[in-house]
């Protein structure tokens, strides 16, 4: 069961004390920053009532109303509610979903992220935890929402399949691969896959579609740090199945709400809080087929 909490607004998470204490910076629950035309106009009609007449846009794809008086606050709350964007989470709690455009709208997309981080959203937003617990979802190595610095990160991977046989030489890939991984060798293309970390942007750029793909799969990083000494997380296990990525974020959450302590990073006490432990138990609760092979596996 979770702690008792004053539930109050000027307790809530997404209400933020400003300098001047008579203020509050109010910031809203927005899953993978996705708004409705409808909703963002709501939004400024609330900031014109009850702050300046102003919005911030932050870095966790989420909306903050500056300078709300905090004789206004439940005010504020109430109408953010009936605009369906409710108050958002900032403290020792679950906070903003992110997640890059994914496949709705990106080529190089490995998997459907928003999907994801809307699942992640309603299943857990809000839970009052004892560390603040970030979570991103990226679709692809490229990171663009910086998941692997998020105490819980998700990327979309996908392993190339080339055939050789078929390859018309072009060279296209060669030009494209951000790692160096693919090159010409007596006319012929090959694949270093020591260097190759499926992206899967190569499958994706092929002209003649010939480079296919194993299914996308999900790499799951725990213990990234923001902050003053960022820093990228631990390769927790990489799986194919979407439901078996949702059983491991609901087994980690369980284990830093029991394990977690307060005034410290997570990356900054995997070890003391039983990482391995944890990770033993979430290989063990998974189906080996449903496990992509890596060197993380026990």
């Amino acid at each position: 069961m979770e702690r008792e909490r004053d539930t109050g607004m000027h307790a809530r998470g997404g209400v933020i004390t400003e300098r001047d204490g008579d203020y509050c910076t109010v910031r809203i629950r927005m899953p993978a920053g996705i708004v409705t035309a409808g909703q963002l106009a709501g939004i400024g009609q609330i900031a014109e009532q009850y702050g300046s007449g102003t919005a911030h846009l932050t870095v966790r794809q989420t909306v903050e109303i500056p300078h709300v008086h905090i004789r206004d606050l439940e005010s504020i709350g109430r109408a953010l509610e009936a605009n369906n964007t409710p108050v958002g989470s900032e403290r020792e709690e679950i906070v903003n979903i992110t997640a890059c455009p994914g496949t709705d709208r990106c080529r190089l997309a490995n998997i459907d992220s928003i999907a994801l981080a809307r699942e992640i959203d309603r299943k857990h937003f809000g839970k009052n935890m004892p560390i603040r617990v970030r979570i991103a979802v990226a679709s692809c190595p490229n990171s663009c929402v910086s998941e692997r610095l998020c105490e819980i990160g998700i990327t979309g991977i996908q392993k190339p399949i080339r055939n050789p046989g078929l390859c018309t030489g072009c060279g296209n890939c060669v030009n494209y691969c951000k790692e160096g991984a693919l090159f010409v060798k007596r006319g012929d293309i090959i694949l270093d896959r020591e260097k190759c970390i499926d992206c899967g942007n190569c499958i994706h750029i092929c002209p003649f579609h010939i480079i296919r793909g194993d299914p996308p799969a999900y790499q799951i990083i725990i213990g990234g740090k923001r902050g003053r000494h960022p820093a990228v997380g631990r390769h927790l296990v990489t799986v194919t199945e979407y439901d078996t990525v949702c059983s491991i974020i609901e087994m980690v959450v369980k284990w830093i709400y029991k394990k977690a302590w307060d005034g410290k990073l997570l990356g900054d006490q995997l070890d003391e809080i039983g990482y391995e432990v944890m990770k033993k138990a979430v290989f063990e609760s998974i189906p080996m087929e449903h496990i992509v092979a890596g060197p993380d596996i026990p």
